[in-house]
């Protein structure tokens, strides 16, 4: 820690940026006013004072994030670090259709750790929090023994009874996303692999370049909540932090449904798919369980979902339908997508056989009662979707930076 006391240690980082973020690219057109609209009391206080608006409901959400944990500073700079730490908490905003408003955060680091290197934290928790015109109005600073934690806590506002929930989702609902999966995952194998300092990530081809970005410098999903919000067309919506198959399997548990994905539908973007094939991964795995994306997924209905793809084509925001919502022992449709109608009703009055693979060996099932997750391969069968994702209390999971 640099030889200031705590509250010198405050100035530094934060006095030459103001008690109030300062936006240069608003994500969210329908915020009147300036992010500066609703601080009383910023930093410098022993808390901050926030008026809130007539209308809404505030959203609050908190995220902590720890050093080999949930970054190295092997593959991230430490802006990097505070951009994406601010990211994952306005993700979360974004989840259930709030503007983002305010946040808090609270650093705790090693003595040793020079001034420069917390600056550069700094810089990137404000340019984040700038970007979507977050007001940070406070925190706390403390030092540690060992391992860096950096802890956000991020508050926002959404229309009183407006927000998305993950228990909105119903039989007969479409499943979307809001943009290609897996990037994040692979560009943190990318780094790692290549041995190369995050520092120099710069000098990658373009292609792989995107994957870094993707992993280093999230975007979340804002606009496309609001929009969700706005359009009353919005069901049920998640974040894909952890992978798209636990945030599904986080949708269907919460609305007591079954969630059935299709490998065919799913958005790769080219730079995973080249990336994927020289580095011998599989793309279908970074997209279902690499986590960190920040998209978001949720449901529309069914007889929405074209007007809800219009719309995100007018307003310039990518949407992909990705799925479909059962009821609990419903059989799955191997056709998903088909215009073979007749066919699929026939399979529905079968019993569709879901496959397993167990020992090496395909089992045949009955469709799972709800709450679970399925894929329809492309090669027509449907198999349970595994409920797996970053779990801080689980000893099997996916790699997570």
């Amino acid at each position: 820690m640099p030889r200031v006391d705590e509250f010198g240690l405050i100035r530094l980082l934060t006095g030459d940026r103001g008690a109030r973020t300062q936006s240069v690219d608003r994500a969210d057109p329908d915020q009147a006013g300036s992010d500066e609209d609703g601080v009383i009391v910023g930093i410098g206080d022993d808390a901050a004072v926030l008026a809130g608006r007539s209308g809404f409901q505030w959203v609050v959400t908190c995220d902590t994030m720890v050093r080999d944990i949930h970054f190295k500073p092997e593959t991230m700079t430490y802006e990097a670090i505070g951009y994406k730490a601010m990211a994952s908490n306005i993700s979360d905003l974004a989840a259930m259709g709030a503007i983002p408003r305010f946040a808090v955060v609270a650093l705790s680091v090693p003595a040793a750790m020079e001034t420069e290197t917390l600056r550069e934290l700094y810089d990137g928790l404000y340019a984040c929090a700038g970007r979507y015109g977050v007001a940070v109005v406070g925190g706390d600073t403390t030092s540690c023994p060992r391992d860096m934690t950096v802890t956000v806590t991020a508050i926002g506002e959404v229309e009183t009874g407006r927000a998305l929930l993950r228990s909105g989702a119903s039989p007969g609902d479409a499943v979307f996303v809001t943009g290609p999966l897996g990037l994040s995952a692979a560009g943190l194998h990318l780094l790692l692999a290549a041995g190369r300092s995050a520092y120099d990530a710069g000098e990658l081809p373009e292609e792989r370049q995107q994957l870094a970005r993707a992993h280093q410098f999230p975007e979340p999903q804002v606009e496309a909540g609001r929009l969700l919000v706005r359009s009353g067309l919005g069901r049920s919506l998640n974040d894909v932090s952890d992978g798209l198959a636990s945030e599904a399997w986080e949708l269907a548990e919460a609305s007591g449904c079954v969630i059935e994905l299709d490998e065919a539908l799913l958005p790769e973007d080219p730079a995973l798919a080249g990336y994927a094939r020289e580095a011998g991964l599989d793309p279908l795995e970074l997209m279902l369980y690499g986590g960190e994306d920040y998209r978001l997924t949720g449901t529309v209905r069914g007889e929405d979902a074209e007007a809800l793809l219009a719309l995100f084509h007018r307003e310039g925001l990518p949407l992909h339908l990705v799925g479909r919502v059962l009821a609990g022992g419903e059989p799955a449709d191997c056709k998903l997508g088909s215009a073979d109608a007749a066919a699929a009703a026939e399979r529905n009055r079968t019993q569709t056989r879901c496959l397993e693979t167990v020992d090496g060996k395909e089992a045949a099932h009955q469709p799972p009662t709800a709450p679970g997750v399925l894929l329809k391969r492309r090669d027509g069968s449907v198999i349970p979707v595994r409920k797996r994702g970053y779990n801080h209390f689980t000893e099997n999971q996916s790699a997570d930076a």
